[in-house]
């Protein structure tokens, strides 16, 4: 099984319906989490202000922040490799970047 691990920019929540206005990126990302989940991608999110162990915690994570900043966050790690840095890929690129046929990616939350 494929891990999929989403390392979040600090924010109040990841579902991206928090605060005055609605992120619809941040809603149809993780919408797109649901349909890997659904589709047998085991998938870990975490967020620096709830699980800053975490992030501690991986090396990975942890020389990208450190050469790169915050910006390169949201960090998205594939079974341990870098597969996104910076940007909250579509359903589209997730598919692609898991191995999952392009078919039931092309029906994204719009």
């Amino acid at each position: 099984m494929k891990t999929i691990q989403i390392f979040d920019p600090p924010m109040c929540c990841s579902s991206g319906v928090c605060g005055a206005e609605v992120d619809n990126n941040l809603v149809n990302f993780t919408v797109s989490l649901q349909w890997l989940k659904m589709n047998g991608v085991q998938v870990e999110r975490f967020n620096p202000l709830h699980q800053y162990d975490v992030f501690a915690a991986n090396e990975v994570v942890t020389k990208a922040v450190n050469e790169k900043g915050i910006e390169c966050l949201p960090l998205i790690l594939l079974d341990g490799e870098v597969v996104s840095s910076g940007i909250y890929p579509s359903r589209l690129e997730l598919s692609g970047m898991t191995g999952l046929g392009n078919q039931e990616a092309a029906a994204e939350p719009s």
